[in-house]
């Protein structure tokens, strides 16, 4: 991906595609069998979903939620177009059984300088495929392809509809992977330990997948949380044991905080693995408090993040190759409900030189029940 980045840090929010895709006529193909599966899924979904006609209670039903977006990245002053689709499909199996899958396609559209239009490639990923389990209320058995539970950004604010900048943190890739996901067994749920302390875990087993687009390491961890009902309050810690290649561990917090008496998010990680280390901290408030312009300023979000990340022991292994600052700031702007307009501004800081980094675009998820509950 071309990048007047002096770092060579992408300003997108997702890399460079790994996969050696080569084409649109190459994605195409690589893609039916995604697409295949999806449309069978959708159609077989009523059958799955069927329950016997003598119970009283509630019938399940399965959900299709398709999130979509267009975001230009201007990164150092080179333009980057980034369309995104990505469709989620639950299918409930009974009152304990469920399939979840999430699959994105994406491209980063760039401008070489020996051409007057943008060229690109499809990027496909299937970002989790799982079948979970409901064993009791404090616990979930999940076998399949699953999001990494490291951190909290991955697994909660990852989806361009719901995260508040457009850009991944730098750190994001230290345990998570290339892939951000995982493929194996996982367990997590959560319960009280208090009537004020509730606690959350996940702890999992992924294998070695080299095969794309469901590629993961051979990996061990898990992550635990406390949360505080009354200040809406979580913080918690992040473990994995990398289990090929160079065997190391990686090591995170986090934290997350959402005052009652202000529309604030505050959110923080740091992580630290052989690869390099790092943090980032974010705040988004909506301005729904300020008594002038209140229909239009309900809709309206500021949000400002800061990061750092550095480098580890080695270059060769190191994330990005150099010590890097990020400073970013951004407006969001809900034109109505599922569809919002976004944009940011970032300076990042590196020993190889500044660069600004600017996003713009639009958002939208579409979600329809498949089917009729009772």
């Amino acid at each position: 991906m071309a990048s007047g980045n002096p770092s060579g840090v992408p300003g997108h929010h997702r890399p460079a595609p790994a996969s050696g895709l080569r084409g649109p006529a190459g994605n195409f193909a690589n893609s039916v069998w995604l697409a295949a599966f999806l449309a069978l899924t959708i159609a077989c979904a009523p059958a799955v979903r069927a329950q016997s006609d003598d119970t009283d209670s509630p019938k399940p039903v399965s959900v299709l939620n398709v999130g979509a977006g267009f975001i230009t990245t201007f990164d150092g002053g080179d333009a980057h177009l980034g369309p995104l689709i990505s469709p989620v499909l639950l299918i409930p199996i009974g009152d304990r059984w469920l399939i979840e899958s999430r699959t994105t396609f994406e491209s980063d559209l760039s401008q070489p300088p020996w051409s007057n239009s943008f060229k690109g490639y499809v990027q496909k990923e299937v970002d989790y495929f799982q079948l979970d389990f409901i064993a009791n209320p404090y616990l979930t058995v999940t076998v399949g392809r699953f999001l990494t539970p490291f951190g909290i950004f991955n697994e909660r604010l990852y989806p361009i509809w719901i995260r508040n900048l457009q850009t991944d943190p730098l750190i994001l890739p230290i345990a998570t992977g290339p892939s951000n996901a995982s493929t194996g067994a996982m367990l997590r749920g959560g319960f009280a330990l208090h009537p004020k302390v509730e606690l959350n875990y996940a702890v999992y087993f992924s294998a070695l997948s080299t095969v794309s687009p469901v590629d993961s390491d051979r990996a061990a961890g898990g992550r635990v949380g406390l949360y505080f009902p009354g200040p809406r309050l979580e913080f918690g810690g992040s473990f994995q044991r990398h289990l090929v290649d160079v065997h190391s561990n990686a090591f995170g917090f986090h934290f997350a905080w959402q005052p009652r008496a202000l529309p604030l998010d505050l959110r923080a990680e740091y992580a630290r693995a052989f690869t390099g280390s790092g943090y980032w901290v974010e705040s988004a408030y909506r301005l729904s408090q300020v008594h002038r312009w209140e229909d239009a300023m309900r809709r309206a979000q500021i949000v400002a993040r800061m990061q750092q990340y550095f480098t580890g022991a080695s270059p060769a292994t190191s994330i990005l190759p150099v010590n890097t600052k990020f400073f970013e700031y951004g407006l969001n702007y809900t034109i109505f409900q599922d569809f919002r307009a976004v944009s940011s501004y970032g300076r990042q800081f590196t020993p190889a030189g500044n660069s600004n980094i600017w996003t713009v675009g639009l958002t939208y998820r579409f979600v329809a029940a498949l089917g009729r509950g009772e």
